[in-house]
């Protein structure tokens, strides 16, 4: 289990005790090596804690470079300058693989938690497997402790990365939760670190 001890040397706010003790156990994430790789992607994803909400201030031509299939120059535009809830309603509304079915659904469901949750389907997902929908009438406490570990915990649990935290494989991990390898580096770095700590 984490300490105090334990956050102090990590630069992590003692409010996330308790929460990440009881995810970790609710989710056997019981090892040493399980507890670094958890911690190490939470970390890099979450800027130690402190960013448990997706960024949603992209200029219109940023946006039409991740997207170019599905967003345009003119409407990425015209969602700029209209402001967030905009941008994350071109970006998310209506996406059948988000559950995202409703006008506003794009913006209540944006990626909040550790993890970046995103997503009707996904809160709804999670709400249904800790068995609370407080979850999905208020998305936004993901972006408490509590249940921004818990989110991350169940993310962790559905991609079975006990298992592969138990091999080491701190690439595939990143890939897991990423998608790609942005950031490989340093969540590895990361991932050492905290795994020094719990050793010593």
């Amino acid at each position: 289990m984490l300490t105090e001890e334990h956050l102090k040397k990590l630069n992590i706010d003692l409010k996330w005790l308790n929460p990440l003790n009881e995810t970790m156990t609710r989710f056997e994430i019981n090892t040493p090596q399980r507890i670094a790789c958890f911690l190490g992607q939470a970390l890099h994803e979450s800027a130690n804690f402190t960013h448990l909400e997706e960024n949603l201030h992209y200029t219109a031509p940023r946006l039409n470079a991740i997207f170019p299939h599905r967003i345009s120059l003119q409407s990425a535009t015209t969602a700029v300058a209209k402001g967030v809830e905009a941008i994350a309603e071109l970006m998310y509304g209506h996406r059948v693989d988000l559950g995202n079915n409703l006008d506003g659904d794009g913006y209540k469901y944006r990626g909040m938690g550790i993890f970046q949750l995103t997503g009707k389907a996904n809160f709804t997902a999670f709400a249904n497997a800790v068995k609370d929908e407080a979850i999905t009438k208020d998305p936004s406490l993901v972006k408490t402790p509590k249940y921004a570990c818990l989110s991350a915990g169940w993310y962790w649990n559905t991609r079975k990365l006990n298992d592969l935290a138990d091999k080491g494989e701190y690439q595939l991990i990143t890939k897991r939760i990423n998608g790609g390898d942005i950031g490989s580096a340093e969540r590895t770095i990361k991932t050492k670190q905290v795994l020094d700590i719990l050793k010593a």
